[in-house]
């Protein structure tokens, strides 16, 4: 299955992610430009930021934090992580977003 932020791949789901990092406080804001705006508290140093993406997606989603991973664009704002227990369905409705333009294969 396949969505403007999130597609199925043989190991897991990719989800496309702006992080927006130093804000007051980590949530979730919505789809902006074709990824899923979050905003993490934590500063973009040393790793800080990623680490906080991953817990906030690791609760949220209600995975272990070892299956989620920095697929691409670790040191920039737009992310490609890897969910590796996810699907694309089930990552849209536990983050609570529309599945419109989901696309099955």
């Amino acid at each position: 299955m396949t969505h403007p932020i999130v597609q199925d791949t043989k190991d897991g789901a990719i989800l496309t992610v702006q992080v927006q990092p130093k804000a007051s406080r980590t949530e979730c804001v919505g789809i902006h430009g074709g990824a899923l705006k979050i905003r993490v508290a934590a500063p973009p140093v040393d790793g800080k930021a990623n680490e906080a993406l991953i817990a906030f997606l690791a609760e949220r989603l209600d995975v272990p934090p070892s299956s989620i991973a920095i697929h691409a664009g670790a040191a920039g704002r737009q992310k490609r992580v890897l969910l590796k227990t996810c699907k694309a369905k089930d990552v849209l409705v536990r983050l609570g977003l529309p599945a419109k333009g989901l696309v099955t294969s």
